[in-house]
């Protein structure tokens, strides 16, 4: 029985896996990413709280998605070359993952159960619907793809316990 964030296995940008157990006692912010939409330069907002944040404990996570709109039709590398020159990402991309439907990953389905939507929905309702894990693992809050990284410090900082 999955317990917390830890318990789960994600897949890196470049194909290796990446136990999320390493995160312990580091709050996450994961965050269903695209390469095109209209959404796409909060990748400043979330690089600029990686950096603010990433000494003080906040991991970054991001996975790419093209079940919304098709708007990341690319490969990983292709993915990871366009985050990196367009918002000089450095946090950590993940592989590309369906987050809706039979195919969503076990990580995003837990997420979902977790910390459902407006309405109780647990579907994903977008690109850049961001979760925010403490540092215990658990899902303290999931925020709309409209609320800017910029807009989550508080909830972070509270996460970190600064």
């Amino acid at each position: 029985m999955t317990t917390s964030i830890f318990d789960f296995t994600a897949t890196d940008i470049h194909g290796q896996p990446v136990a999320l157990s390493q995160f312990k006692g580091q709050a996450l912010l994961i965050v269903n990413t695209a390469s095109a939409c209209g959404f796409t330069p909060q990748f400043a907002g979330l690089e600029a709280l990686h950096k603010s944040y990433g000494a003080k404990g906040l991991v970054v996570l991001g996975f790419p998605c093209n079940q919304f709109g098709a708007q990341d039709k690319g490969s990983n590398d292709e993915i990871a070359s366009f985050c990196q020159l367009n918002y000089g990402v450095s946090f950590p991309m993940m592989a590309k993952i369906e987050v809706n439907g039979a195919g969503a990953d076990p990580l995003y389905q837990w997420l979902c159960a977790e910390a459902p939507g407006l309405l109780g929905t647990k579907a994903i309702k977008w690109n850049f619907t961001k979760f925010l894990v403490g540092k215990d693992g658990q899902v303290r809050k999931r925020y709309a793809p409209t609320d800017t990284p910029q807009s989550l410090a508080k909830d972070i900082e509270a996460a970190l316990e600064i």
